[in-house]
């Protein structure tokens, strides 16, 4: 118990300054418990209200896939970089360094691998164990237009009343499959199903027209899918065209991990998403980078 001799009369209230609280800087998200906020803001930079997410979680349908097959070798040395990573609770236990304090997005739908029909997931991580993770989000696959989307949705919608329960933000991920177009009417569609639905954020990929109105349409924070591989200068042209039409960050993975500069290429992005680089200073940035790297072996 505290000493209570001598103790000195309080003064400070501070009365010529109303009492105020610091409002939550992403898009959508004001309303939610402390809890989603604090875990929100190891994923979204509060400085700007971004992300720069590092997205290894390709294996759990895909295998071994070129440049993640020795993640502890290839993806380690790239986690100072990002302000998230998105990955598997088997990478994450076994491979990610328990140092590592920055947002963790864990994979939590799964199950058919690229030999079968991909929309047929299940949830696939318990939210207990994602808890036990200490993950700062739980992200689940949603085919809109596909053979199984009433089943991902429910997905989402289970995952989401868990999360609210615990605390716990959901990401939405929209996944487009082979005979759906990828244009903005098709993405304002997913997008905004995952938002009406509880997702407290929504990947989805960027397309060159209309996108700013997939944005504008979706109440909550949207952060951009890398995709398949680009040349460095695209890829990071497409980061800055979605962040200028409204995106709240990046989740790249392929365009980084396989990029001939990793560690170049994925601060070159941040400087995009956190520091307003054009696509031209930040080409300029990563080469430089990559031969500052090149030089330094």
């Amino acid at each position: 118990m505290a000493d209570t001799d001598d103790l000195k009369e309080t003064h400070d209230y501070h009365l010529d300054i109303p009492q105020r609280a610091q409002p939550f800087p992403l898009k959508g998200c004001d309303s939610l418990d402390w809890g989603m906020k604090n875990r929100l803001s190891r994923i979204f930079a509060p400085t700007t209200g971004r992300t720069v997410m590092l997205a290894v979680d390709h294996g759990y349908f895909m295998g071994p896939t070129t440049g993640l097959e020795r993640i502890d070798v290839t993806i380690n040395p790239l986690l100072p970089y990002a302000d998230t990573l998105m990955c598997t609770r088997g990478v994450l236990r076994a491979l990610t360094p328990a140092t590592f304090t920055k947002g963790v997005s864990l994979r939590a739908s799964g199950g058919p691998s690229i030999l079968k029909e991909l929309s047929d997931e299940r949830i696939a991580v318990d939210i207990e164990d994602a808890l036990r993770l200490n993950v700062a989000a739980m992200a689940v696959q949603v085919f809109v237009g596909g053979e199984f989307e009433t089943q991902s949705i429910h997905n989402l919608t289970r995952l989401v009343d868990q999360g609210l329960r615990y605390g716990l933000p959901v990401l939405g991920v929209t996944a487009v499959g082979k005979d759906l177009a990828r244009d903005a009417k098709y993405m304002r569609l997913a997008t905004r199903i995952c938002a009406e639905l509880g997702a407290t954020f929504v990947k989805t990929y960027y397309v060159d027209k209309g996108f700013e109105s997939v944005t504008a349409a979706c109440p909550v924070p949207i952060v951009i899918a890398g995709g398949k591989k680009q040349p460095e200068a695209d890829a990071l042209t497409m980061a800055y065209n979605a962040i200028q039409q409204g995106a709240a960050g990046v989740d790249m993975g392929r365009n980084i991990f396989q990029s001939d500069a990793p560690a170049a290429m994925i601060q070159a992005v941040g400087k995009v998403v956190h520091d307003g680089f054009s696509p031209r200073e930040a080409f300029a940035f990563y080469q430089d980078l990559k031969q500052d790297i090149k030089t330094a072996r």
